[in-house]
């Protein structure tokens, strides 16, 4: 079992979905220096079309895709998980988030929450990707707390959930971590999960009593 924190999916466009119907639109992109918001450690932006190159390195390495539905990727891949992302901003003000550490400014992942079919159900979903070299640093735990907070706190979605491989100790101890709790076990992708989920209520109740 590794303890890279890995949820599941990539935010896979979801064929046939109503929230699919609005992100076929390429859209313009802005300056990949726009923060949206920051941690202790780490800022928050959009990923963009020049992130390419460095989310190549990281998701065409196995370790970091081993709990993932889908196998490693190859640039043409992240082409089309940007251009998501991009649509996923324009259309719900949500998607996966780059996050750079503030004292290098090295990108280190993303994290973030988009929209997911949970079995005829669509989900918010949280999710997020770290490379190897910034693992075991609390880094995961870090931006998840704070793509929570701006979720919830900007009221940018009412729930969210996190879907876990159980095998998966490490994200299992982030997700519960951070205020997740009950789970429900189904299938995802044909593989046995637990569907974490939170909601705003949830959230602000976790963190009043901390």
């Amino acid at each position: 079992m590794h303890n890279q924190p890995l949820l599941p999916a990539i935010f896979p466009p979801l064929r046939g979905s109503k929230i699919a119907a609005k992100l076929g639109v390429m859209h313009r992109e802005r300056s990949s220096t726009v923060q949206l918001f920051e941690t202790e450690r780490l800022v928050a932006r959009k990923l963009f079309h020049q992130d390419v190159p460095v989310l190549t390195a990281m998701l065409s390495d196995p370790e970091v895709m081993k709990f993932s539905v889908r196998e490693v990727c190859d640039e043409e891949a992240i082409r089309k998980f940007v251009d998501w992302c991009l649509g996923c901003y324009a259309t719900h003000g949500i998607g996966p988030w780059a996050f750079c550490e503030k004292d290098s400014g090295d990108f280190i992942g993303f994290c973030g929450v988009g929209p997911e079919l949970v079995g005829d159900v669509e989900e918010v979903n949280l999710g997020y990707r770290m490379a190897r070299r910034f693992w075991h640093q609390g880094f995961a735990t870090e931006a998840v707390k704070g793509v929570l907070q701006y979720a919830f706190g900007q009221k940018l979605c009412e729930s969210v959930v996190a879907i876990i491989e159980p095998e998966h100790t490490s994200s299992v101890r982030v997700t519960e971590k951070v205020g997740f709790g009950d789970y429900k076990l189904q299938e995802f992708h044909n593989r046995p999960v637990r569907v974490y989920r939170m909601t705003c209520e949830d959230w602000a109740l976790h963190n009043k009593l901390l």
